[in-house]
């Protein structure tokens, strides 16, 4: 999936619910919750908890979208009201029940052996393993584990000694790889490092578009922005990333927010790049700058057989501002005297899932879903368009290729599943849930942090495409620089 390591500052909220961002991390400090939303593309992760906390049963920014909860589940609440009598009763009722349990605990403390994998007792690798494994079983989606038997991976965990941390993360990364969702892992020291930088202060990059490779075990560069570090020092799309900042990405196992989360600093710092080329590896030494990238351009084109100008908007990913944006585009490009909209969604990674929800209600008439997001206990928030958007009439054509990703699937769902544009090109990636970062012991022990999957995405069909992706309507390449010289004439012309 594509990624920008783009150089714009964190904008830093505190929040008591956790965020979740694009490609869908929440990072959730040991002391506080802090929430960051990049303003560019620096992460592929999704906000969808933040978002409909914030804004359910409100409007949105763009005034568009509507947020309603719903659950799959039945779900008890007692009523906690009571009077001050029966709350005094209570009380006592309680303190006799905590004597007498405190009374058999002491009588029954000399006859009951002490467990080897009580708490108290393990080594400081063993509460390590515990607690990062009590950490995935809070939040993670899938209650069945991988259908496997999660409680006893603990206990034979546990049952083991270890002669170093080192041993011990090599036995979460084994429980965490058993759960077969690759975005559910450990995060060593220096990579959860580097979202605490990115969380407490303004950060910076070196302007290259990050994705993942064909085979999905290595993270290539994509594109350079013009002008930026990257370009001036040499980097070029098709490099593969080995190393950055002494941090290997050789293992088949890194994402492209993992090469973004390291390659970020403060502005005017050194980051030392190392690639794969040709065979061959080479070396840079860059230095972050802050940079602004050109998420959303648009342009004129005519297609022989087409009737009628068409406008290309090339959607690069999903910020907050991506749909004022879109909105300004269409309106330029419909004074240009383009009738026909061709939407370029290749390599987007996502962004931020309301910067999708909003622009695909760009396109929508009032009162169409948009996206389901579903948490582990089956409860679904559902977010649908609130008015009509600015164009619901002219025809739409989007050409998605296989990095096309998260937040950029749920817009391209939202269209062609409500029968309002034409997808063409190849199946997307299909990424669709989010995770959560968490810390694992406190601020002195640098254990690092795990990333967990905590929710997932339904499309407007209640289809879940996780691992899946979306199929095209209109199959066509998708390598060709233009846009439109990409597209057969019949994805214009083909009825939805």
């Amino acid at each position: 999936m594509t990624k920008i390591v783009a150089l714009s500052a964190f904008v830093l909220q505190l929040h008591h619910h956790h965020f979740c961002l694009v490609h869908s991390f929440t990072f959730v400090p040991r002391t506080t919750t802090i929430s960051t939303k990049a303003t560019s593309r620096i992460f592929s992760m999704s906000s969808a908890p933040r978002y409909s906390k914030c804004c359910r049963g409100h409007r949105s920014d763009h005034d568009n979208i509507r947020t309603t909860s719903s659950s799959k589940k039945i779900v008890d609440a007692n009523n906690s009201s009571s009077s001050s009598s029966r709350t005094n009763k209570s009380s006592l009722g309680s303190i006799v029940l905590s004597l007498s349990i405190c009374l058999l605990a002491i009588l029954g403390s000399t006859s009951t052996p002490a467990h080897a994998s009580d708490y108290g007792s393990l080594t400081p690798e063993q509460r390590f393993i515990a607690e990062t494994w009590r950490t995935v079983d809070n939040v993670y989606i899938d209650r069945t584990f991988n259908h496997q038997n999660w409680f006893q991976l603990r206990q034979d965990a546990l049952s083991k000694k270890y002669k170093n941390m080192d041993e011990a993360r090599k036995e979460v990364e084994s429980i965490l790889n058993s759960l077969g969702d690759r975005y559910t892992r450990y995060l060593p020291p220096a990579k959860y490092e580097s979202i605490v930088n990115a969380a407490t202060g303004n950060l910076f990059g070196v302007g290259v578009e990050l994705a993942q490779s064909s085979d999905g075990t290595r993270v290539i560069v994509s594109d350079v922005e013009s002008n930026g570090p990257a370009a001036k020092g040499g980097l070029k799309p098709k490099d593969v990333f080995v190393e950055v900042d002494g941090v290997r990405f050789d293992d088949d196992k890194a994402t492209p927010d993992d090469v973004a989360l390291v390659v970020r600093g403060p502005e005017g710092s050194k980051v030392g790049v190392v690639v794969e080329r040709d065979g061959k590896i080479v070396d840079f030494i860059l230095t972050r700058e802050p940079i602004k990238i050109t998420s959303v351009r648009s342009y004129m084109g005519e297609k022989a057989g087409v009737s009628g100008k068409v406008g290309i908007i090339r959607i690069k990913n999903f910020s907050g501002t991506t749909a004022e944006t879109v909105k300004s585009e269409i309106t330029a490009l419909k004074k240009k005297g383009a009738t026909i909209f061709l939407l370029d969604l290749r390599g987007n990674p996502g962004g931020l899932l309301p910067g999708g929800v909003d622009t695909a209600s760009l396109f929508l008439e009032a009162n169409k879903p948009v996206v389901f997001v579903v948490d582990k206990k089956g409860i679904v928030d559902a977010q649908s368009t609130l008015a009509d958007g600015i164009d619901v009439d002219s025809p739409l054509v989007l050409l998605v290729d296989g990095n096309t990703a998260s937040a950029a699937e749920v817009f391209t769902a939202a269209l062609k599943e409500n029968h309002r544009a034409v997808v063409a090109g190849e199946q997307t990636f299909g990424k669709g849930i989010v995770q959560t970062i968490r810390q694992i012991g406190d601020e002195g022990n640098n254990n690092g942090g795990v990333a967990v999957t905590i929710a997932r995405y339904e499309t407007p069909a209640h289809h879940d495409i996780n691992k899946q992706g979306i199929p095209v309507d209109v199959k066509s390449g998708v390598d060709c620089g233009d846009a439109l010289s990409c597209l057969p004439r019949e994805a214009f012309t083909m009825k939805i």
